[in-house]
């Protein structure tokens, strides 16, 4: 079963969640569905061109469409996506941190265990792969913001504290 005590979830999460174990007759750890909830959480990075070129008019269509409002929305989603994913990754970085720092606490009890190594070190691989993938969420957030900045910044300014 997923954790999804820990991190305060919002409602995009436990939808993610939801479906990821509807998926699964298994039970399975943040660690088995890592890739593809991102992917799942990502949809909207994903297609925020296409969102974009649908949502905001160009200066021919400008008065049929609300663009300040439909910019807003598309701010306030983009804003609650990059949240969840951060706060999903850093739960996931937390739980694998978890299982390897008590993985190493029974190496140093039974030293000739070659199963424990492997299993410690299939860990701390998972650990690492976790960690990089923060930066790759730093390189999906700017490119969503450069592309939402290009065509809303005259429909919509968000606010400074954000």
């Amino acid at each position: 079963m997923i954790d999804t005590t820990n991190g305060g979830l919002n409602t995009t999460e436990m939808y993610f969640f939801t479906v990821l174990e509807a998926r699964s007759p298994r039970s399975k750890s943040c660690q088995d569905c890592f890739l593809e909830l991102l992917k799942v959480m990502r949809t909207i990075d994903d297609r925020i061109v296409h969102e974009l070129n649908t949502t905001v008019p160009t200066a021919s269509f400008a008065g049929k469409i609300d663009a300040s409002q439909t910019c807003k929305q598309l701010y306030e989603s983009l804003m609650e996506a990059h949240t969840s994913r951060d706060r999903f990754i850093k739960n996931c970085i937390a739980q694998t941190s978890s299982v390897v720092k008590h993985l190493r606490e029974e190496r140093e009890k039974n030293l000739d265990d070659l199963t424990l190594l492997k299993q410690l070190r299939k860990e701390q691989t998972k650990l690492k792969w976790m960690q990089s993938e923060l930066n790759v969420e730093e390189v999906v957030n700017d490119r969503s913001w450069k592309v939402f900045n290009e065509r809303c910044r005259i429909h919509f300014k968000p606010p400074k504290n954000e």
